[in-house]
């Protein structure tokens, strides 16, 4: 299984094979998500706009998650599909709920919950890159990786700018435990299938 240095434990063979069954509907979910990563970046230069050289670093990050978002709605589109509300998993409310109030710990916490999110959309693209027995599926994922990668590693230079290597590693290993929790129980029904939907390989 794909590893991923910020994520405390790899996704389980069985998300994958819910995954690989529902490839539309993974596609819709995968829209959502590049829409909201285009989100999070601008809020969060919205909320510092002072910061020296956040905006600089997140606005092209948006900016690339727009334009993701735009290739998976037209491929959804070449295939007969369209975008539509799905009900979201309680992945993202449940990292979000990690994050401190107080500054600044609340920059550290956002940026690493961001990185996070992103760390996991990236390990999941590259099982699906690896294993989707479409080859139009494959070439999509594959084509986003270094992008996902990108992301993250971002996410944590801004925190390692901003507050060292120390702090940055100790907050990210308890949120990444977070991370997994939100991640952990049982499978959702087949038509609950998400890029973040639960299914981790804790015996890893």
């Amino acid at each position: 299984m794909a590893r991923v240095k910020w994520l405390a434990a790899p996704s389980s063979p069985a998300w994958l094979e819910q995954a690989i069954a529902q490839p539309e509907l993974l596609l819709i979910d995968h829209a959502h998500c590049e829409r909201k990563a285009a989100g999070v970046a601008l809020q969060l230069m919205f909320r510092y706009p002072s910061e020296v050289g956040l905006a600089a670093a997140l606005s092209p990050l948006a900016r690339e998650e727009l334009e993701h978002f735009e290739q998976v709605l037209q491929l959804l589109q070449r295939r007969g599909a369209s975008l539509r509300s799905l009900p979201a998993p309680a992945y993202g409310s449940a990292l979000t709920a990690q994050v401190r109030k107080g500054e600044p710990q609340r920059m550290l916490d956002s940026f690493l919950v961001a990185g996070l999110i992103e760390a996991r959309s990236h390990e999941r693209m590259a099982l699906l890159a690896a294993h989707s027995p479409d080859a139009e599926l494959r070439e999509l994922y594959g084509e986003l990786l270094a992008s996902e990668a990108r992301h993250f590693g971002l996410y944590w230079l801004l925190c390692e700018e901003r507050f060292g290597r120390g702090a940055t590693v100790e907050r990210l290993q308890e949120l990444a435990a977070a991370e997994v929790a939100a991640l952990t129980g049982d499978l959702a029904a087949a038509d609950q299938v998400r890029m973040h939907s639960v299914g981790i390989d804790l015996v890893s």
